[in-house]
């Protein structure tokens, strides 16, 4: 999975884009912790988009 395709699930499920620091984007959600995802383009970044997810709470 891209970090394109994460940022595009979490933005679904109410996720807003807060920052970017360098390479990271940072997406909010009133009652959760900040995610960041490392934004590498169309390159996969294999389990992380698993550990991503699992921190925002989609499964």
């Amino acid at each position: 999975m891209t970090a394109k395709q994460i940022m595009d699930k979490l933005k679904a499920n109410g996720w807003v884009l807060n920052r970017i620091n360098g390479s990271h984007h940072v997406f909010v959600k009133d009652g959760c912790r900040p995610v960041s995802v490392p934004f590498q383009g169309n390159k996969d970044i294999g389990n992380l988009a698993k550990r991503i997810l699992k921190e925002a709470g989609i499964e």
